[in-house]
């Protein structure tokens, strides 16, 4: 009988906390990889807000954490449904804000996005434009004020906030997106953030600042700037629908992996997907909004018996009881179908 159950795991909060595996999430994935008492391998996504690496190198990492192997293809960053958006700016120029030195802008051209720059390269070009900092020496040299821009897209968590809030907002408000020109008091080019979390877990004892933080300092600065000019922008990142579409999507190539004759439209009609997440207004409120069964842990940001206002279809104390309830409830349903 086949499966008609797969799993959407967080990592940070879940599987681990900062650099340090969880041991129960170490024996969470042995048991989706097939050592429970079904036997039975049950298919799995990681789907988080993390991001700033490439989906192979996320997955090499954590299969070396955790022991157990992660493909590429299991993996869905916040950033990940980006890609998509390379068909239209495949050759457009585009600032990638985030992540260290320039990794994410090299994702960003992984994606399909040939034509990138980032803040560093602009205070390269002009060092006045961020002057509290010494210039980048390793950037891409081209003239700023020449060159316009089609996007600005956040990619991954900001490691020099003053920076990137006024790169970012000296392209969104510059007149004809160049840089060096007069400002306008409307926006100019379109915005897209990826990973709206305000906070996230790590081996601090308290959670920190995440990317959604500098989310709200780069609204406020527009607001301040601009007297109140709408500031549109697209996210990413749970708890929007379209990470869920695309871990839904990677969930269908597994299916088909594992047996190319899977017939998709019966698979889904059956198909139940269980979310394991440490956050209720991400991972929980994302999951319950695009109908999968959402499971609240007790290791990361959330510790209490249920959250009031995204609650949980259920709660546990961490994913190796989470994963256990899962597969119990997969095997009930199975035989009742």
């Amino acid at each position: 009988m086949r499966m008609s159950t797969a799993v959407a795991l967080d990592i940070d909060g879940v599987l681990v906390r900062g650099k340090r595996a969880l041991d129960e999430g170490r024996r969470a994935l042995q048991m989706l990889s097939g050592a429970n008492r079904l036997r039975r391998r049950i298919p799995f996504v990681l789907l988080t807000n993390g991001g700033g690496v490439s989906e192979a190198d996320k997955a090499s990492s954590i299969s070396r954490l955790l022991g157990v192997e992660i493909r590429p293809e299991q993996v869905v960053l916040a950033h990940s449904p980006m890609r998509a958006l390379a068909s239209t700016y495949s050759q457009k120029h585009v600032l990638v804000v985030g992540g260290q030195q320039s990794r994410c802008a090299d994702i960003a051209q992984a994606y399909g996005f040939g034509n990138v720059s980032t803040p560093d390269d602009v205070v390269a070009w002009s060092p006045a434009a961020w002057p509290f900092m010494p210039p980048p020496t390793a950037a891409r040299s081209r003239d700023y004020a020449s060159d316009p821009f089609h996007a600005v897209m956040v990619f991954h968590d900001s490691f020099d906030f003053g920076r990137d809030l006024q790169v970012a907002t000296d392209v969104l408000r510059s007149a004809g997106a160049t840089l060096g020109r007069e400002f306008v008091n409307r926006q100019t080019v379109p915005l897209y953030m990826s990973n709206a979390d305000l906070v996230f877990s790590n081996d601090y004892p308290r959670p920190r600042f995440g990317q959604g933080a500098y989310h709200v300092c780069l609204r406020a600065m527009w607001d301040a700037l601009t007297g109140g000019a709408p500031l549109e922008y697209t996210l990413f990142g749970k708890p929007n629908k379209v990470q869920y579409q695309y871990a839904e999507h990677l969930l269908d190539r597994l299916a088909l992996a594992a047996d190319p004759n899977t017939d998709l439209a019966r698979l889904h009609a059956r198909r139940r997907i269980f979310a394991v997440g440490d956050n209720p207004a991400a991972d929980i409120a994302g999951a319950n909004a695009a109908g999968w069964t959402s499971v609240l842990v007790r290791t990361g940001i959330f510790d209490g018996v249920n959250d009031a206002t995204h609650p949980a279809h259920h709660v546990a104390d961490h994913v190796e009881e989470a994963v256990s309830w899962i597969i119990e409830s997969a095997a009930a349903y199975d035989s009742e179908s």
